[in-house]
């Protein structure tokens, strides 16, 4: 499907992340196209995996949790039984928002979001405790510089 993109399915995605809250009429009266094309041509993308869902993007200030950490990962081995423990601890932890198979010296990135210091040092502590981990480094976000950029370039 992505190299039968025309220009109409790509402005379709381009505002839709942008605001993914737009209807089809509002698509139609943006890029020239029918309300009806435009619903056409959006659930085709959704069900081509182009479109991979529609999210509010909350702040953490709404959620108390405050502190971000980016936490790098390396396993003891990569046995299957032990990374698929690994993936189930992390699939099972609320504060880790955010998981990549990396490569370079660590097996995972993680974004987590925590209420505070405290939070993130027991955090730590689970994930040292599944005794899986050969290495750990932890990285406190001060900033958030840029988050959820756009794919598309306009």
């Amino acid at each position: 499907m992505t190299n039968q993109l025309d220009d109409y399915d790509v402005k379709i995605l381009q505002l839709l992340q942008d605001n993914g809250r737009l209807t089809n009429q509002e698509l139609s009266e943006i890029i020239g196209l029918s309300p009806s094309q435009c619903s056409r041509r959006r659930i085709t993308l959704e069900n081509n995996k182009l479109i991979l869902g529609y999210h509010a993007r909350l702040s953490p200030k709404a959620l108390h949790q405050e502190v971000i950490a980016i936490i790098e990962v390396k396993l003891l081995n990569h046995e299957t039984v032990k990374t698929h423990n690994f993936l189930n601890f992390i699939n099972n932890e609320a504060s880790i928002i955010d998981v990549f198979k990396t490569t370079g010296e660590s097996d995972y990135l993680i974004k987590c979001l925590v209420s505070d210091l405290d939070m993130l040092n027991d955090l730590i502590n689970r994930i040292f405790t599944t005794q899986l981990i050969s290495h750990i480094k932890t990285s406190v976000v001060l900033e958030r510089v840029k988050e959820h950029g756009s794919i598309f370039d306009y």
